[in-house]
């Protein structure tokens, strides 16, 4: 009788944490990329070449800022037992940053940018505390089931995000866009409920005996450095992590302005194409987490990267939106097949004792590279737009081609992190390297 009570614990844990990437996603696909990233560029800055730039320094500087947070962060959860408690801040400061963003119109680009580096940070540091749950709900052999089904419900939550703001936009127009930010928020907050109630931490809390906890966080910090050290097979991954995720991450944050500048994509035709992507990404998510269950995480994500490399090349070779949209079918498989199997491989890689401390030793990696992402696909399409028209090509143009020199980038990134990746040892069942033959 106990052990059925347990089991059901269990699964209702599994269940609520399920439930977190719903809302998380939701805001990812509203805000990240459907709604508020053209909405930025087109109505607050409304200047497109201005307004990209703008967008990649707004995503960067978060990403920065939550990449000096975390490891620190990182380590206090760990030893206090309260990943859920900074879950909880990160998540609060994300939804009420993303309600706030109602009150942005045109030309409001100072609270524009600051509304959304506030939801960043919210959004991309309980990232880091909901991944470091994984182990909480998952044994070595169910990590990856179950990344990838958390991952593909967050691809549902996307959908249901998108799908209750079409509607509004169809019957009332642009206008109405203000309020999906609003929407959106209400979604993130009531899917991230269940987490804080149903799951439970599996490590006990360390006893300070009086010491500032400020000062064992950074002790501590020091000393998983030098186990992150000792953990090569992590640090190489770690490494290959940093670039292909860099070229993930410039592809999401810049589909919309892709679509929109490329191919002239209005915003209701940026919704479906983004639905899309949710579909397709929730059965990548659920397909590619079976797959690393069965031939390990290792080739589960260079498969991945193969399927999305390739199809991301096929942006330099299309003109017409039906192949865009076809483009975005197979990226969006195989981009989240990518990243729900590479956060159960860090679960593998990393001692289970200190899981939050090597997820947040990951995202000085992963956050940091976020922001040289950013950075260089916004600043390669914006130097190459104005070469462009010192050469006399038309605005429109000159900023089409500066796009195209962008995208190189992100395959650039893709093949030389999937190359790195290759030289990581595949985990084992039991979460260790294998041992080469």
């Amino acid at each position: 009788m106990q052990k059925i009570s347990s089991d059901k614990a269990e699964r209702r844990a599994r269940h609520a944490w399920y439930l977190y990437d719903f809302g998380n996603s939701a805001y990812a696909a509203v805000i990240l990329l459907a709604v508020f990233s053209p909405y930025f560029k087109d109505v607050v800055v409304g200047n497109g070449v201005e307004g990209t730039r703008l967008w990649g320094l707004a995503v960067g500087i978060a990403s920065v800022l939550v990449a000096l947070m975390s490891p620190v962060f990182g380590t206090i959860a760990d030893f206090t037992k309260s990943k859920k408690k900074f879950l909880f801040v990160f998540t609060a400061i994300s939804v009420l940053s993303t309600a706030l963003l109602f009150f942005v119109r045109a030309g409001d680009v100072f609270t524009g940018m600051l509304f959304f580096i506030l939801a960043e940070i919210g959004y991309r540091g309980a990232q880091v505390f909901y991944d470091a749950l994984l182990t909480d709900v998952s044994t070595p052999e169910s990590v990856g089931s179950i990344s990838g089904k958390g991952w593909g419900l967050g691809m549902l939550g996307g959908i249901a995000a998108l799908l209750v703001v079409l509607a509004p936009l169809q019957l009332i127009g642009n206008s109405i866009i203000p309020y999906t930010f609003l929407i959106t928020a209400f979604i993130y907050m009531i899917s991230a409920l269940p987490t804080f109630l149903f799951v439970k931490e599996k490590n006990t809390p360390e006893q300070l005996q009086g010491k500032n906890v400020i000062t064992v966080a950074f002790h501590k910090l020091a000393q998983t450095f030098i186990s992150v050290r000792k953990h090569k097979e992590f640090v190489k991954y770690a490494i290959s992590f940093l670039i292909y995720n860099d070229g993930i991450m410039m592809l999401m944050d810049f589909a919309a302005i892709i679509g929109g500048t490329l191919f002239g994509m209005k915003q209701i035709q940026l919704i479906i194409f983004v639905i899309l992507i949710h579909i397709s990404g929730a059965i990548g998510a659920l397909l590619f987490g079976k797959v690393a269950d069965k031939r390990g995480s290792k080739k589960a994500i260079l498969l991945s990267l193969l399927i999305l490399t390739a199809s991301v090349a096929g942006l330099l070779f299309i003109d017409r939106t039906l192949w865009f949209y076809v483009i975005g079918f197979v990226a969006g498989f195989s981009l989240s097949g990518a990243q729900a199997v590479s956060r159960s491989m860090v679960s593998q890689l990393a001692p289970r004792e200190q899981a939050a401390e090597f997820y947040g030793f990951l995202s000085v990696a992963g956050r940091t590279s976020t922001f040289v992402g950013p950075l260089v696909f916004s600043t390669i399409s914006y130097r190459m737009h104005n070469r462009y028209v010192r050469l006399g090509f038309e605005e429109l143009q000159a900023e089409k081609l500066g796009l195209l020199w962008a995208i190189g980038a992100i395959i650039a990134f893709l093949v030389v992190g999937a190359l790195l990746l290759i030289l990581v040892r595949q985990p084992g069942k039991n979460g260790q390297p294998r041992k080469p033959r």
